[in-house]
């Protein structure tokens, strides 16, 4: 199939809930429209920030049926369709592309911790089993497999894979990768701690595969912006620096606490986390509004802080 590499910035969306645990979708149409009203090139939805290994099969496939009805243009909705076995992964793929979504994003079956062959494996069979877009997501701080420069360039000879998220710590991997000029997009996650953000962008990395976006899309649409495509280190340096306070909060605690008990807060559709998670109060969450207020992020999206949604085109 014609690959279409992707740029800028590409959002984890959460998963919103009602009060009562079900899936709001209203919440969903409305985050879609605030992301791409705000600069983002593409979501994935139900990954890790989209409390994906807490949802059941039939949630799943209905979150893939309900939400390829809301696209509206040009920014792609894909999907985390990794299973607990390669098997189940392919079902979820192909019903997933039987749906109509533009792509997937793909990490190795948690908890398993397979070997790097095994998840090589595992990879390939998945693209083989469909015709559409895919992303690779190396995330061992989640699944522990850990995948070296060497077998992502043998993974991304496949025409199926597009996207690269690299969630190591190592520079040097993602240094590699760039340098073999793979016919792939190379994202990295937003995490500060994980330090990929700046060296990825100076590079000629094509973006970041974020979970900050859920609260501040422009923000990192601007930080996300390829350098070889109109951006520069300037504007990046000062996007990076200036929402620094608001990365390292939403990485405060396990993705995706911080960043969803916020939304709810400021008055995005967000809804409670699935237990055992629960969302930050008090002083965790005072942090959190404090960083908004002094990012100007209130004033910017018309948050109400009261549980109510404005646009702001």
């Amino acid at each position: 199939m014609a690959q279409e590499k992707l740029t800028g910035s590409f959002v984890a969306l959460i998963t919103p809930f009602n009060a009562d645990g079900s899936i709001d979708w209203q919440g969903f149409r409305d985050l879609l429209q605030f992301q791409a009203e705000n600069g983002t090139r593409a979501v994935l939805i139900m990954g890790s920030t989209g409390e994906v290994s807490m949802l059941s099969p039939d949630e799943r496939r209905r979150i893939i049926s309900e939400t390829v009805k809301m696209k509206t243009g040009a920014m792609k909705l894909f999907y985390g369709c990794t299973g607990n076995n390669t098997q189940t992964t392919i079902e979820y793929l192909q019903y997933a592309e039987k749906e109509g979504a533009d792509g997937a994003i793909l990490a190795a079956p948690a908890y398993i911790c397979g070997a790097e062959a095994d998840i090589e494996a595992f990879f390939l069979a998945c693209a083989d089993s469909v015709d559409m877009d895919l992303g690779i997501y190396n995330n061992p701080p989640r699944v522990k497999t850990d995948l070296g420069h060497e077998a992502l360039l043998r993974l991304f000879a496949h025409p199926n894979y597009v996207v690269h998220k690299e969630s190591t710590g190592r520079v040097g991997q993602v240094g590699q990768v760039l340098a073999a000029k793979p016919d792939a997009a190379v994202m990295c996650c937003d995490s500060p701690n994980l330090g990929l953000v700046v060296p990825t962008m100076a590079l000629g990395g094509h973006g970041t595969a974020n979970m900050t976006g859920n609260i501040a899309p422009r923000e990192l649409a601007a930080i996300s912006e390829p350098w070889h495509e109109g951006g520069s280190a300037d504007a990046f340096r000062e996007a990076y620096l200036t929402n620094l306070p608001l990365l390292h909060y939403t990485y405060s605690a396990i993705n995706p606490v911080a960043v969803k008990s916020l939304m709810a807060a400021v008055g995005l559709p967000a809804g409670p986390l699935r237990e055992p998670l629960r969302a930050l109060e008090g002083e965790a969450l005072d942090r959190g509004l404090d960083v908004i207020r002094n990012l100007g992020l209130d004033r910017q999206y018309g948050f109400s802080m009261q549980g109510r949604i404005r646009h702001v085109a």
